[in-house]
């Protein structure tokens, strides 16, 4: 067991893809409020965040900070994302490590590759350590990204523009650990219809992403060729970067996407969609595919 003697462990079939029962994403910690003069002492709760290792084997490959929860999902996202495996198939085991001491307990994501599959670490010396707040610090640079070779994604989705502003309250009403704590960011995935098909919440919104892809690529289910990916704090380079390689043809952020994002996005003809609030938001590429399905 992977969590002490009473921790029950859910096996699901993926390889052998092990997973624990769901981490604990929310701490609670006292504090003083001040409010017009008067402090009162209260309960607040914070949004976790944690350092978790990804290791290829016994290697360390990355270390990202996020918050505890869909840790395989994420693992298997940030594997697909940066270009490390392609397909499903070449995970032949993902699951966490209890680690080497208390502290990594729970912090620690094992992965074994098919023969074949497994990258050259010592020429991978990017060293993919992400902070939370931006997950291509630790790139040696923004052209080691662009240099990848990124396919334009489906030309003939169609997305109603009506479908679109609903995506923003359907996001919100599903964000369970934000509404504790105001403190997360959310990436979501929905249909052409509208229909929520996964969320997920990290402090990292780029974490928050990749958990998305990792739960698309366990499913079976990459290319996204007919998704929306709804992202709840800005539209930045590295998001656009791993839509694209997921195959999503549609982003929509409710703030501001960044320049180097803009240009990404009409580079490969993908739909970007900024400040979508209410019944407003902002089109800066791929506007034919707004429209009636």
């Amino acid at each position: 067991m992977l969590d002490g003697p009473r921790e029950r462990i859910q096996l699901a079939t993926f390889g052998r893809c092990r997973l624990s029962r769901k981490p604990r994403s929310v701490d609670l910690t006292q504090v003083s409020e001040w409010d017009d003069g008067k402090v009162r002492r209260k309960d607040d709760y914070l949004a976790a965040e944690e350092p978790l290792e990804i290791r290829i084997g016994k290697d360390p490959l990355s270390v990202t900070m996020r918050t505890p929860g869909h840790d395989l999902e994420l693992a298997a996202g940030f594997l697909f994302t940066e270009g490390l495996v392609q397909r499903r198939s070449q995970i032949v085991a993902l699951e966490n490590d209890p680690g080497d001491a208390g502290a990594n307990r729970g912090n620690v994501v094992r992965v074994e590759l098919e023969p074949g599959s497994a990258p050259d670490l010592e020429k991978m010396r990017r060293n993919f350590f992400a902070a939370s707040s931006c997950g291509i610090c630790g790139k040696a640079s923004i052209d080691s990204v662009r240099a990848r070779t990124l396919q334009p994604p489906n030309p003939d989705f169609r997305l109603d523009a009506e479908v679109l502003v609903r995506l923003p309250e359907a996001l919100r009403a599903s964000q369970a650990v934000f509404g504790r704590t105001g403190g997360l960011h959310a990436a979501a995935l929905f249909d052409a219809k509208g229909e929520l098909l996964v969320l997920r919440e990290d402090i990292g919104r780029h974490n928050a992403v990749d958990k998305v892809i990792g739960w698309a690529l366990l499913e079976n289910r990459l290319p996204l060729a007919n998704d929306v990916l709804l992202v709840s704090g800005r539209g930045g380079f590295e998001i656009i970067q791993k839509a694209i390689v997921a195959g999503l043809p549609v982003v929509a952020s409710v703030s501001a996407p960044s320049s180097l994002a803009v240009q990404l996005a009409r580079e490969l003809r993908l739909t970007l969609i900024g400040f979508l609030r209410g019944r407003r938001f902002v089109i800066y590429a791929g506007e034919e595919r707004l429209g009636p399905s």
